[in-house]
């Protein structure tokens, strides 16, 4: 008699046992490759008649599971289960390392692979690695050229519909998304979550050389390359090589003169967007930074960073002259003089 839970049989390649003999022979195709069930409309194969069965839905349209909240339908039970997570808030997949939370496996899945730097997806025309399908998918829209969506008001070309509905916010001025903390509104989710960070203090992107966490992808990825040495930007007036594309476009506003962000206030011009937002926060006296030690406030990150030395004693500014270090840079400056003069002399 078979008891429950026994396993009598044994896959011989990989040891795996089965409380039946049909589910080692289903399991044995995972090694032989074989996929016996075909599908009669598109003639793709499965290796499972239930797979084939989930996948002709897509063909007839069936959706035979139910949301009770809603009532949208589904082909499959595993995505109404995720689905219903949307009500109920559980979120069952959690991060070993940073404790963030997943409705589904294959959320976890991929927020993992910012901690572990794996990117399993290649584009097969440049190699360029992408930790997501669908940011591979969205790649390869580059080296086709399509470009089938046009933006009506100045006619620019994108190779996604969401993209061009993310560009007509720059017409249109729309900034969806806002800030429960300091009320900054932003025309993207994404900017939104980005933000979120300069409050909560998170930093999920860690330096493997160095450990040192970032709040974004982009600038882990410019910060390694302070260790790799690596400058593939470079200025055509004065050869000066740069680690990053924006930095080379800012630089060339030094030999153009060019100041496009303009302040409807005062008038005042800047040459960088970050330079005009910084100084709008003079007009309405806004300050989102915010001090954790001792909850002073402030319009600037950078001036934020510079008071954060008072706390944690740092002094990031040496003099290369005498070794001497100074935790803001205006006193760097200052003391630079005193070898200016010595020089001089």
């Amino acid at each position: 008699m078979e008891l429950a839970g026994e396993k009598p049989f044994k896959c011989e390649l990989c040891d795996k046992r089965f409380a039946g003999n049909g589910n080692l022979n289903s399991h044995m195709w995972i090694h032989t490759g074989e996929k016996p069930f075909k599908c009669e409309v598109c003639h793709k194969m499965f290796r499972q008649r239930g797979h084939l069965t989930m996948h002709m839905r897509i063909h007839t349209g069936e959706k035979p599971f139910k949301c009770e909240v809603c009532d949208e339908r589904f082909r499959h039970s595993g995505i109404l289960n995720r689905h219903i997570r949307t009500h109920t808030g559980e979120k069952p997949f959690k991060c070993d390392v940073c404790t963030k939370a997943f409705r589904c496996r294959d959320g976890l899945n991929e927020h993992t692979r910012i901690h572990t730097g794996e990117k399993p997806f290649k584009c097969e025309v440049c190699e360029k690695m992408f930790t997501q399908s669908g940011n591979l998918k969205k790649h390869m829209a580059t080296h086709n050229a399509e470009k089938p969506f046009k933006c009506e008001v100045c006619e620019k070309l994108f190779t996604q519909s969401g993209t061009l509905i993310m560009h007509m916010k720059i017409h249109t001025g729309e900034k969806p998304f806002k800030c429960e903390e300091c009320h900054q509104r932003f025309s993207r989710s994404g900017g939104l979550r980005e933000h979120m960070r300069i409050h909560t203090g998170e930093k999920p992107f860690k330096c493997e050389v160095c450990m040192k966490m970032f709040a974004r992808s982009g600038n882990l990825h410019m910060h390694m390359m302070t260790h790799t040495g690596e400058k593939p930007f470079k200025c055509e007036v004065c050869d000066k090589l740069f680690n990053q594309i924006g930095t080379l476009n800012m630089h060339m506003m030094i030999h153009t003169g060019e100041k496009p962000f303009k302040c409807e206030e005062c008038h005042q011009r800047f040459s960088r967007r970050v330079g005009l937002n910084e100084h709008m926060m003079i007009h309405t006296g806004e300050k989102p930074f915010k001090c954790k030690e001792c909850y002073r406030r402030f319009s600037r990150r950078g001036a934020l960073n510079e008071h954060m030395v008072i706390h944690t004693g740092e002094k990031p500014f040496e003099c290369e002259e005498c070794h001497q270090r100074f935790n803001r840079r205006g006193g760097l400056n200052e003391h630079m003089k005193i070898h200016t003069v010595e020089k001089n002399i």
